[in-house]
């Protein structure tokens, strides 16, 4: 587990040096949301208790996720989990539609942060985004969103997040979103691709001025940070991420993501002509596609999932909105075949 944490040390951002292992990246998430409270308490900002999710984020299925998603269903049965959390606009908007790449129009909506500043004080703990939003559609962050985001938390003191379940090890032809966007957050979560989904593993890289302040404010021989999993860097998962992660390097898969992603984005934008699709949106080996509703809302994404999947293809469906991501390995030839598929069957639909 030590060696496992220093190859993915290599890879975050320079000073996210200190890693932290769950089984999940709902847990990824729960322990950022943790060491955030703990931070500020310890620097003497207890009154630091509320967090900053977004409208549309998915940050898994554990309370302190649910609570800072926004996806409303996956709440909707359970309350808000975590009181004192406030939602970010999303960021998909309708005059950037169509757009590849970074949109154009946006970057405003990072002041809603600001505004919840003036609203609420000093009492903002830590704001968590996925630098590309995921599950609800791939939603790209506006050009200058990002860095207005992070700017705003230097000078309000308060922690960024950035959820990289989903962008982490490669989709976007670096290590992390955080490289590609050149935007250092504080804390990264993530799981998925550390151990290429094959077993049970999450991670979270802290900056080390965090570690060591939450680490250095326990007396001696004391617990610091009041939190862990039993199977936290247990030796199956950590054999799994250390092969993962060796894959990676022997294959060069981070360049090969890099490259094959005009030819991945080229053939997701051909798919713009047919009627039911209303919106492109890629970045990297990421890619979203919003169908028109046909009957029901909500129905059209799911009856599209099972016919791709029954002719070779799998996509995921969240609602009227398909997720398309490559594995890094994957061709020129696989993205025509996926391409081609795609096309009969929204043609059909």
């Amino acid at each position: 587990s030590f060696e496992l944490a220093r190859q993915v040390a290599e890879l975050t951002p320079d000073g996210l040096d200190r890693i932290f292992f769950t089984n999940s990246g709902s847990e990824s998430v729960e322990t950022a949301l943790k060491i955030a409270l703990a931070y500020q308490h310890v620097r003497g900002g207890g009154q630091r208790n509320r967090f900053v999710g977004r409208e549309r984020a998915y940050h898994g299925m554990n309370f302190g996720g649910l609570a800072v998603g926004g996806i409303a269903n996956n709440g909707r049965a359970f309350s808000t989990g975590l009181p004192n959390v406030l939602h970010l606009r999303h960021t998909c908007l309708t005059e950037n539609r169509f757009t590849r790449g970074l949109p154009e129009e946006g970057a405003y909506l990072a002041d809603d942060l600001e505004r919840f500043v003036e609203t609420h004080g000093d009492t903002i703990a830590a704001c968590i985004v996925e630098p590309i939003s995921g599950s609800s559609g791939v939603l790209v962050p506006p050009k200058g969103y990002l860095q207005r985001l992070r700017n705003i938390c230097d000078r309000c003191g308060i922690l960024l997040i950035f959820d990289e379940v989903i962008t982490g090890f490669g989709r976007l032809g670096q290590p992390f979103a955080a490289q590609a966007f050149d935007i250092t957050p504080d804390i990264i979560t993530m799981a998925k691709a550390l151990t290429n989904g094959c077993m049970p593993m999450g991670a979270v890289a802290v900056k080390n001025e965090i570690h060591d302040t939450v680490v250095g404010s326990g007396a001696e021989g004391s617990v610091e940070f009041f939190h862990g999993y039993t199977y936290s860097g247990a030796p199956g998962p950590v054999a799994a991420g250390l092969a993962a992660l060796e894959i990676y390097r022997r294959e060069d898969l981070f360049a090969r993501a890099a490259e094959m992603s005009p030819v991945f984005l080229d053939a997701l934008f051909s798919l713009r002509d047919i009627p039911i699709v209303s919106d492109i949106r890629g970045y990297g080996m990421l890619g979203g596609l919003d169908l028109e509703p046909q009957g029901i809302p909500g129905s059209t994404g799911p009856k599209a999932f099972v016919r791709l999947y029954e002719s070779g293809v799998l996509v995921k469906a969240t609602g009227d909105a398909l997720l398309i991501a490559p594995p890094l390995v994957a061709g020129r030839t696989h993205i025509e075949f996926a391409t081609d598929r795609l096309r009969e069957v929204l043609s059909a639909l």
